[in-house]
């Protein structure tokens, strides 16, 4: 079965929701480390505002999934670009680096009502045998957008001032809460037990052998993804790249992981998608364990190709796979523990690599990563192991 125009219209308006939401938020991220030395922060006080984030949409994130099947799918979504809102006008009006990080606890709630809710979102308005294809344009037009933000915020900052990008971004929120409110449909409902019986449903969900496999396959993916966003510029620098050079690594990971997500899709609708998630992982976990032994321009870029088309295909099949295996009653509470895992997983790589770093180099830091991504493998392969996949909703 195929969308129709008619059909295609409810997933356009979720991609250009998703992207637009994505691309205003991301607008902070080159000035919040300027934004917050102006008032006094120095660098263990920006990785207190970035954490806080980070803490608030990985916690938030199950508890936030499991109300987007209590009350539907839209009022979250809506209440999530709210959220964010506010947290960037607040900003504005911030003193002190503490203010900062209670705002980015707001910002971090704001993501992690909104994530779950619109891909559960996607898995409704298209049809089951789409949904490698559909998960993989969403994605696509959300990492176009978090690598587009990120840009036109410096260019904004250099324009027009630092304080400013954050009321740019809270304004463009804004009109993304009014877009979605006037042009989302009202879902309803798709769990309507007791809360303690809803509670008690997200512990019965987990002994899903599949949905274990997916979320520790995404844990570790994340652990090493975190790891390389947060150390590739020291690394780098160690080895005398300048910081376009270091722009470039980055920038081919991205391209390599937004323009594979779509035929990866195509491909996930066809094959089975475990080859898929199991491919992915043994490439990014070889890709940074390489990547640890580089020292030239070349080289690096040669293994941010890989870890780029093994995050496009792991997450690709992955959210699929997820939704898949998981009751429709349960989806957003699904999308909310991989929504969490993501989060989580990406803090425990810095955090922990952070600390290890005082005693190893980085290529034993970046090989200790590529073995934890192996070990995501092998327990997404023996939790997966003698089971049949196919669609349950």
């Amino acid at each position: 079965m195929s969308l129709t125009v008619r059909g295609r219209y409810p997933f356009l308006l979720l991609c250009l929701i998703g992207s637009a939401t994505f691309y205003s938020s991301y607008l902070r991220i080159p000035v919040l480390p300027l934004f917050a030395a102006t008032l006094g922060a120095g660098p263990a006080q920006v990785g207190m505002i970035s954490g806080a984030f980070m803490i608030a949409a990985g916690l938030l994130s199950i508890p936030a999934g499991l109300m987007v099947d209590r009350v539907g799918r839209t009022w979250p979504v809506i209440g999530g670009i709210a959220a964010t809102a506010v947290s960037s006008l607040l900003v504005t009006q911030c003193t002190s680096a503490l203010q900062m990080a209670g705002a980015y606890l707001l910002f971090g709630a704001g993501l992690a009502a909104f994530a779950p809710g619109m891909l559960s979102l996607v898995a409704d308005v298209v049809p089951p045998e789409r949904l490698g294809r559909s998960y993989g344009w969403y994605t696509t037009a959300i990492y176009v957008a978090m690598t587009l933000g990120p840009a036109s915020g410096g260019y904004l900052a250099k324009t027009v001032g630092l304080r400013m990008v954050f009321f740019v971004s809270g304004g463009l929120l804004a009109g993304m809460a009014v877009m979605a409110l006037l042009t989302l449909p009202r879902t309803q409902p798709r769990c309507k037990t007791e809360l303690h019986a809803a509670l008690a449903g997200s512990v019965t969900l987990l002994q899903s052998r599949p949905l274990r496999a997916c979320l520790l396959a995404t844990i570790g993916s994340c652990i090493g993804f975190g790891l390389f966003l947060t150390f590739l510029p020291l690394f780098a620098a160690s080895h005398g790249l300048d910081p376009a050079q270091t722009g470039l690594v980055f920038a081919t990971q991205a391209i390599t992981n937004v323009v594979g997500r779509v035929p990866i899709g195509m491909i996930a609708d066809r094959v089975d998608r475990r080859l898929l998630v199991t491919s992915g992982l043994l490439i990014l976990a070889l890709s940074l364990a390489a990547l640890g032994q580089s020292s030239q321009l070349v080289s690096m870029i040669s293994c941010t190709i890989g870890l780029g088309a093994g995050m496009a295909l792991t997450f690709t099949a992955i959210s699929a796979l997820i939704v898949e295996q998981v009751d429709i009653a349960q989806r957003g509470l699904a999308m909310g523990m991989y929504n969490s895992c993501i989060y989580l997983g990406m803090m425990l790589g810095s955090t922990s690599m952070g600390v290890a770093f005082k005693w190893v180099g980085y290529a034993t830091g970046f090989l200790a990563a590529g073995l934890a991504v192996l070990v995501s493998l092998v327990l997404f392969v023996l939790l997966m192991k003698g089971l049949r996949v196919g669609k349950t909703a």
